[in-house]
């Protein structure tokens, strides 16, 4: 039998923020919309421009890091599968959606914005800090008592210590 394959990479901006839901049974789901641009210079030597939506899918762990690290606007790649589903509406006629299940996901931006100096319309050197994934997703009291541990390791005294 012949191998066949499936595969779908793309690289986007998110056209809307990640919609996180839950099935009956708990499982995580998170749908994205991904836009895809592409530009071709016609043979009059006009420059011409398209854009392509896509809907992704992810599901479990994949979903709820979505749902929590990404937002409209930010550039990722993602990696999966092309699925095709069809159903019946409410309405009797028959519908069918292509999607893109997703099973790898790579934010290619920051968060970091630039901020432009407002006299000289050039960005500055100095950005704004950037929060890395982990102190996003960590619960409050665990900020809480990491900036207590940074306090305390830096009140000590080398002299207390007793070795």
């Amino acid at each position: 039998m012949a191998r066949s394959l499936n595969k779908v990479e793309l690289i986007g901006n998110l056209t809307r923020d990640p919609e996180l839901r839950y099935t009956p049974q708990g499982t995580a789901v998170c749908t994205l919309g991904l836009a895809t641009n592409r530009s071709w210079v016609t043979d009059s030597g006009e420059k011409k421009e398209e854009a392509d939506f896509h809907r992704l899918v992810a599901w479990n762990k994949l979903a709820e890091l979505c749902s929590q690290l990404l937002s409209k606007g930010r550039k990722i790649y993602v990696e999966g599968r092309l699925s095709n589903r069809s159903w019946t509406g409410q309405d009797g006629v028959q519908k069918s959606l292509t999607e893109i299940v997703i099973n790898d996901m790579i934010i290619l931006d920051s968060k970091r914005e630039r901020k432009e100096d407002v006299t000289t319309g050039e960005a500055p050197d100095l950005l704004e800090e950037q929060t890395s994934p982990a102190s996003e997703i960590a619960p409050p009291e665990s900020k809480k008592k990491q900036k207590k541990e940074e306090k305390d390791a830096t009140d000590v005294n080398p002299d207390d210590i007793p070795f």
